[in-house]
């Protein structure tokens, strides 16, 4: 690299406020002049936002290393906005603060490109995402942010000497375009969902006719997943039509949410550009659909010794360190389900007796249970798996949760109850059965409010209650059939 690109970058605004490390300007430096010799034309400068979804501006690569300098400025609004894209924060009373920052007036927040994550687009091999933190502009870290809100988890694990290990299985369904609602009145805030039909019957769970019918799809995903480095083990044929799900290789917590992001970008883009529509949602409202679950399997590393901590002599007993993790997970259940489950759709999915979990408790290599406990005598991949979230959770809200709820248990000493064998029996809690009573429990829990400041607490729970409420106030088709002639 030349010592100008490195001057220019060690010497911007990012370096001058301490939001590059040393190591990150040296490889930033590399990456500018990298852009330059491989063909890049367009950066897409995007960060995590509260929901998980991927915002920002695109950039010319010319000017990659002026964004290493000064970061981008993107309104502050892009924080406070619901899942229909309004914002739901009053920013004109000049009152509104976050972090001691005024927020009113939708001023500006700072983009801050990290230059591990940039990630080429092989389905658009002109462009790379770069993704990125968030910082006020005077340089002061969101505390909200998705990606900092993950770092504190991690963080606070770390200062307890442990280090957490994620993995991956992401459910979600590809179906057919017939109405891509483009209609002027179908222009609507949120917009009006696309017709589509089905690209595989179903009902075949891990059918290999079905595999071959999609393989030419799923072959696409795949490829582009690896060459992006996002590392997928395995391609499957879910339960239900049009059903698939990827699984990846386990990693650190950031690793994994950065992942997710980005596939669940690819697949969309990917998809529409071949003329379908891949849907994430936890329940769609189509006949004969299946919900789509997010199972987070996770174990504990010594940061003393790399060892597994979760891994037991003999098959299907508990560590101490594994239970307690394990009542640290059951305890907070009800709260963490806010982080994991974010919206009215995926309470619709807990049901008996379908594969998802509706009650709080463990077993042991059962699927039924909330938490299906993976433990083999002597092995290093032994693992806790959570199959509560569904795929619109944000992943760094997600698995923010885990490490809080679980440290937590680690730090009381708890001890996990008896395993279940009968996890839709009615004798353990239920979780939640909708968004509101997610939100109440996790008002009430002081876990999540020592852990990532009293602004997140209040922050989420703001921004779910405008969406309960815009629930609430929508007239629904049980309603207008139960009353419209009645009355």
């Amino acid at each position: 690299m030349t010592d100008s690109t490195l001057d220019r970058i060690a010497g911007g605004k990012l370096a001058r406020r301490g939001l590059l490390s040393p190591e990150q300007i040296t490889r930033a430096a590399a990456l500018v002049e990298e852009a330059s010799g491989n063909g890049l034309e367009t950066i897409r400068v995007l960060f995590p936002d509260q929901h998980g979804l991927l915002r920002g501006k695109t950039i010319t690569a010319r000017t990659l290393g002026s964004l290493f300098e000064n970061g981008l400025s993107v309104p502050s609004t892009l924080l406070l906005k619901d899942t229909a894209n309004m914002t739901v924060f009053d920013i004109w009373n000049g009152a509104l603060e976050l972090d001691g920052r005024p927020l009113a007036g939708a001023g500006d927040v700072l983009l801050v490109p990290d230059p591990d994550r940039l990630t080429p687009l092989p389905w658009s091999p002109h462009s790379a995402v770069l993704i990125c933190d968030l910082a006020f502009t005077n340089g002061d870290p969101v505390s909200i942010a998705p990606r900092q809100v993950l770092r504190t988890a991690m963080d606070r694990l770390a200062q307890a000497g442990f280090d957490a290990v994620m993995g991956l299985e992401v459910e979600f369904q590809v179906f057919e375009i017939e109405d891509p609602a483009l209609d002027h009145s179908e222009a609507t805030m949120p917009p009006a969902p696309r017709g589509t039909r089905n690209t595989t019957q179903g009902w075949s769970y891990l059918s290999e006719t079905r595999y071959g019918e999609v393989e030419p799809l799923l072959d696409t995903l795949r490829r582009y997943a690896e060459e992006m480095g996002l590392a997928p083990r395995s391609m499957e044929i879910e339960m239900g039509p049009s059903q698939f799900e990827f699984t990846f290789d386990a990693s650190d917590p950031l690793t994994q949410a950065d992942r997710f992001v980005l596939f669940r970008t690819m697949v969309k883009e990917v998809c529409h550009d071949m003329g379908l529509h891949a849907s994430f949602m936890a329940k769609p409202r189509l006949p004969n659909s299946a919900a789509n679950g997010w199972h987070i399997h996770q174990s504990l590393l010594s940061r003393d010794t790399g060892e597994n901590v979760f891994t037991a002599e003999t098959d299907g007993t508990l560590t101490d360190l594994a239970s307690a993790w394990i009542a640290g997970l059951l305890d907070h259940a009800a709260a963490a389900c806010l982080m994991t489950n974010p919206t009215v759709n995926g309470y619709k999915r807990f049901t008996a007796f379908q594969l998802a979990p509706n009650r709080v408790q463990w077993g042991t290599d059962n699927r039924g249970a909330m938490l299906r406990a993976l433990l083999t005598g002597g092995d290093p991949a032994s693992r806790v798996e959570n199959r509560v979230a569904d795929t619109t959770a944000n992943p760094y809200y997600a698995l923010a949760a885990q490490i809080v709820s679980g440290l937590d248990g680690i730090t009381r000493g708890a001890s996990a109850p008896a395993p279940t064998s009968t996890p839709y029996a009615d004798d353990t809690a239920l979780l939640p059965p909708s968004l509101i009573a997610a939100i109440e429990a996790f008002e009430e829990c002081p876990l999540f409010a020592t852990a990532f400041g009293p602004a997140f607490q209040g922050y989420l729970s703001h921004l779910k209650r405008a969406e309960w409420q815009r629930y609430l106030m929508t007239v629904s088709d049980w309603e207008q059939a139960e009353y419209f002639n009645l009355f």
